[in-house]
C-alpha cells in the first residue's frame, strides 16, 4: 500500500514515529495528525512529523486514505463511533492497540462497511511518553501482529499489511483471541510484574539495586492511564497468567526447600536454555 493521504488519531510516540516513518519513506504522502492538546499537535509539526494538525476530528481524516488508530485502547470504542460517518468506504481504518479483541468487535458494531478495518498491534515503542521521543526508525526490524476478522476484506488486510513493511517491519497474522491470550504471557504480564517489583521495594533498596534490577522494571515507567486500559481491557487473559505464574513461583519455593540443590539448579539451567531458544527464534516468528 502506498497511502496518499495518512491520518494519525492520537500523536504520542508510536503515531509521531509513525508520521517520522512514512515522510521518510513515502514520497507524496501528506501526514495530518488529530489530538486534543495543541501544545503535542504543534511538537509534532516543529518537528516533522505532520504536515497538518487538527483538533477536530472530521478535519483531520478528510480524504485520508488511511487512519491510524494511536490513542489508549481505552478510548478506541468512542473514536470509532465518531469516525463512522465521517470516512469514505475507500478509507482503510487500522490501529496500534495492544488489545485486539475488543477494537475488532466495536469496528464490526459501528463502522457501516467493518471490512475496512484491519487490527494491528505493532511491537515497538518504549517506556518513554511523548511525541518528543517519536524516531523515523522505531519501527525498523520488529514485528508487526495482524489479527483480522472473518469480514476483513483480503485486500484491505494485504493493503495495511504492506503499508506496515514499508515502515521496515515484519508481519504476521493471529486471530484476535490468539492475540489477546498469548500476548498477556509476554507483554501484559511482565508489566504488570515489573510494576509489582518496584511496588515491593523498601525505599532504601533503590541505592543498592543494580543493572539487573534496572533492566527487568524498566517498563514499569509507562504510562499508567495506558497500560491500566491495557491489564483491564485483557483481564480475563491476564488474570490467567497471573495464576500460571503463581503456580511457577510455587514450585521455586519448593526448590528452595532443604536438599534441592541440584534440582534448582536444573530447573534454572532449563530455563536459561528456553531463553536461549526464545532469543534465537526473534525474527522467525510466523505467528502460528
Amino acid at each position: 500500500m502506498t497511502p496518499k493521504r495518512i491520518s494519525i488519531i492520537g500523536v504520542g510516540l508510536l503515531g509521531g514515529s509513525i508520521g517520522l516513518a512514512a515522510k521518510a519513506r513515502l514520497t507524496g504522502c501528506k501526514i495530518t495528525g488529530y489530538g486534543h492538546r495543541r501544545s503535542t499537535l504543534d511538537a509534532a509539526l516543529n518537528m516533522g512529523a505532520l504536515d497538518e494538525a487538527y483538533d477536530t476530528l472530521s478535519a483531520a481524516v478528510a480524504d485520508a486514505d488511511l487512519i491510524i488508530l494511536c490513542t489508549p485502547v481505552g478510548l478506541f470504542r468512542s473514536l470509532l463511533s465518531e469516525l463512522a460517518p465521517l470516512v469514505s468506504r475507500t478509507a482503510l481504518i487500522t490501529d496500534v492497540g495492544s488489545t485486539k479483541r475488543s477494537i475488532v468487535a466495536a469496528a464490526d458494531e459501528l463502522l457501516s462497511s467493518p471490512e475496512q478495518f484491519v487490527a494491528s498491534h505493532p511491537m515497538a515503542g518504549s517506556e518513554k511518553r511523548g511525541v518528543q521521543y517519536s524516531r523515523a526508525d522505531l519501527y525498523d526490524g520488529a514485528l508487526c501482529i495482524l489479527t483480522p476478522a472473518s469480514r476483513t476484506s483480503s485486500l484491505a488486510l494485504k493493503a495495511v499489511e504492506d503499508f506496515w513493511k514499508l515502515l521496515g517491519m515484519q508481519t504476521c497474522r493471529v486471530s484476535p483471541e490468539a492475540h489477546d491470550r498469548l500476548l498477556a504471557d509476554v507483554s501484559h504480564l511482565p508489566h504488570a510484574l515489573a510494576a509489582a517489583l518496584v511496588s515491593m521495594q523498601d525505599p532504601s533498596a533503590f541505592p543498592l539495586a543494580g543493572k539487573g534490577f534496572h533492566d527487568m522494571t524498566r517498563i514499569a515507567g509507562g504510562d499508567g492511564g495506558l497500560w491500566g486500559d491495557i491489564l483491564l481491557d485483557n483481564r480475563d487473559n491476564v488474570r490467567q497468567s497471573i495464576v500460571h505464574l503463581k503456580e511457577r513461583l510455587d514450585h521455586l519455593l519448593s526448590l528452595l526447600q532443604d536438599e534441592q540443590a541440584d534440582a534448582l539448579r536444573n530447573w534454572l539451567d532449563a530455563v536459561a536454555e528456553k531463553r536461549q531458544g526464545m532469543l534465537d527464534a526473534r525474527g522467525k516468528s510466523d505467528c502460528q
